[in-house]
């Protein structure tokens, strides 16, 4: 029986410190698009309201040629590359700090599950793919944390959800 404590207290240490190094860890992210500028995307387009069937607008749109490379924005693990019926061709990475990475409306995908990518490693190519067929090409980036910050709710649509939502903007 002490032995089976042993081993799971050890277990704990383990994770926590697993957890805080995770967090600890900078991410050091820039601009996914390759060549993309400020003003390639509008600042106010984080949060916007109304948008479509999503009600409010969670990410950030990086207007681009189709084919233009799509970069890890930081260091992580692939979690999901695949296709979403909104987000078309898709690429979701784990960073640092516990953040999750989503890129949308790829025209191709150039990594797998489980790879471990670095930051400015090829993901894939902007495209027009899901929800964004038929619209000029563009990445849809959003970076989601799994850690809730609960000063970050308000009065506004989906207000709690800002508690997870981070404004890829400040991420570069």
């Amino acid at each position: 029986m002490r032995g089976i404590r042993f081993i799971k207290k050890k277990r704990g240490i383990l994770l926590l410190t697993l957890f805080i190094v995770g967090y600890l860890t900078p991410d050091g992210a820039h601009m996914p698009v390759d060549g993309a500028t400020s003003s390639d995307y509008h600042p106010d387009s984080f949060w916007y309201y109304p948008w479509g069937k999503s009600v409010t607008h969670k990410g950030v749109d990086i207007f681009a040629k189709a084919g233009t490379v799509v970069e890890s924005c930081t260091r992580g693990i692939v979690l999901y590359t695949g296709t979403l019926e909104s987000g078309g061709k898709v690429v979701i990475v784990l960073g640092p700090k516990w953040r999750i990475h989503y890129y949308a409306h790829l025209d191709s995908i150039e990594t797998s599950p489980l790879t471990l990518v670095g930051s400015s490693t090829s993901i894939g190519t902007v495209g027009s793919t899901g929800n964004a067929r038929g619209k000029s090409p563009h990445l849809h980036y959003s970076v989601f944390s799994l850690m809730p910050r609960p000063w970050k709710i308000d009065g506004e649509k989906q207000r709690w959800k800002k508690m997870f939502f981070l404004d890829p903007i400040g991420q570069f």
